[in-house]
C-alpha cells in the first residue's frame, strides 16, 4: 500500500530494484565450486582465489562481517551491475535525496539496466537538475543478503578489486541511515587502511607502490574538484542574479576542464583525460564530495586507536549514535585541524 500511494514512478523503481536483486540472487555460483573445475580460466581462478583471500583477511584482521558474502559468483553480460543516477540542482551542489525503507535518504538511485537509468536521468534534466550517470561494479545490501562477486567486479585490477570487497564489508559493519557522507567516508577509510594491511601481510610491496602511487593521484584530483566545488559554493550562495550565478559556473567549470587537461599531462595521470571529455556539472563535484569528505578524520581516528579495527569500529558506531550535528562536525574536523 505505501508503494502504490507513493506513485507510479517509485513503484516502476522499486519492481526493476527487486527484479534485479533477484537475479542476482539467483544467478549466484559458490566460488569454490568454480574453482574445482580445471577448466577454469586461469585469469578467473587468480581474481576468484584472490576475493576469497581478502574475504577471509577482512574478517579475521579488520574486523568486519563473517558470512558467506563475496564467496559466489554471478556472470553477467553487462559492464556494471547498476547504474547510479545523481541529481544536483542547477545552482546548488545539494544532492537530490531518494527515500528508502531501511536505509533512509540517499544521494542517489540505482537502476539495474543502463537505457532505464538514462530516461531518468533525462527526465531530471528536463526538471532543471545537474545529472551523472555513473555505473557501479558492486554493491551492498548492508548484510540483508550474501553480496556476490559479479563480473564487473573480476574486470578491476587486484588491489582495486580487493578494495572494493572491503569497501563493501565495511558497509555492513557500519552504514547510518539517510547520511550518505557519514556512511562513504567510513566505508572509504576502512577500504584504504584494510588493503595497506591486507598488501602488507602478503609482503606485497610492490603492489603497496602501486597504491600508494594512485592514490597520491587520486588525492591530489580530487583536490582540483573539491576546490571547484568550494568555489561554485561561494557563487551559488551570494547575491548575484541567477543568469550571472550560471555565467560563473560556465567559466569555473570550464577553468576545471583546462585544470584536467593539464593534470593528466602528468605523469601516470593520463586516464584522468576522460574528465576533460564530458560536460562536467554539479554532480560530479557533489558525487566526489560525498566519498571524500571526511575520510582523513576517519583515518585520523584509527590511528588515534593504534591501528585496531575492533576498537575503531566501535568509535564510529558510538559516533554514529550521536546524531547528525555530530557526524557532520566529526566529518568536518580535518578542515580546521592538522590530520594524518
Amino acid at each position: 500500500m505505501l508503494l502504490l500511494a507513493s506513485g507510479c514512478a517509485t513503484l516502476g523503481w522499486y519492481g526493476q530494484a527487486v527484479r534485479g536483486q533477484l537475479e542476482l540472487l539467483a544467478n549466484r555460483t559458490d566460488v569454490e565450486r568454480l574453482l574445482a573445475d580445471p577448466m577454469l580460466p586461469e585469469d578467473r581462478r587468480a581474481k576468484l582465489e584472490l576475493a576469497l583471500d581478502v574475504r577471509d583477511f577482512a574478517s579475521r584482521s579488520l574486523a568486519l562481517p563473517d558470512n558467506d558474502s563475496y564467496r559466489s559468483y554471478v556472470e553477467l553480460d553487462r559492464d556494471a551491475v547498476l547504474w547510479n543516477v545523481i541529481a544536483v540542482p542547477a545552482l546548488s551542489l545539494a544532492p537530490k535525496a531518494w527515500c528508502y525503507p531501511f536505509v533512509g535518504c540517499l544521494a542517489y538511485r540505482g537502476w539495474f539496466r543502463r537505457e532505464a537509468a538514462e530516461r531518468a536521468a533525462k527526465r531530471l534534466a528536463d526538471d532543471g537538475y545537474d545529472v551523472r550517470v555513473s555505473p557501479v561494479a558492486a554493491y551492498s545490501t548492508l548484510g540483508t543478503f550474501d553480496d556476490p562477486l559479479t563480473t564487473p567486479m573480476l574486470a578491476w585490477d587486484r588491489e582495486r578489486l580487493a578494495g572494493l570487497i572491503i569497501h563493501e564489508l565495511a558497509h555492513q559493519r557500519l552504514f547510518v541511515a539517510g547520511d550518505t557522507a557519514f556512511s562513504e567516508a567510513y566505508a572509504t577509510a576502512v577500504e584504504r587502511a584494510g588493503l595497506d594491511r591486507w598488501l602488507a601481510a602478503r609482503g606485497d610491496t610492490a603492489g603497496r607502490q602501486r597504491v600508494a602511487e594512485r592514490r597520491q593521484r587520486a588525492e591530489a584530483f580530487t583536490a582540483l574538484l573539491l576546490t571547484a566545488r568550494d568555489d561554485l559554493a561561494t557563487v551559488y550562495a551570494s547575491r548575484r542574479s541567477n543568469e550571472a550565478k550560471r555565467l560563473a559556473k560556465a567559466a569555473r567549470f570550464e577553468q576545471l576542464r583546462a585544470e584536467i587537461l593539464a593534470f593528466a599531462e602528468r605523469p601516470g595521470a593520463r586516464a584522468y583525460a576522460g574528465w576533460a571529455r564530458i560536460e562536467l556539472n554539479n554532480a560530479d563535484l557533489a558525487l566526489r564530495a560525498t566519498y571524500e569528505q571526511g575520510t582523513r578524520a576517519f583515518g585520523a581516528l584509527l590511528a588515534e586507536y593504534d591501528g585496531d579495527f575492533a576498537r575503531f569500529h566501535a568509535a564510529a558506531e558510538a559516533l554514529a549514535d550521536r546524531g547528525p550535528e555530530a557526524r557532520d562536525a566529526f566529518l568536518n574536523s580535518c578542515r580546521t585541524t592538522a590530520c594524518p
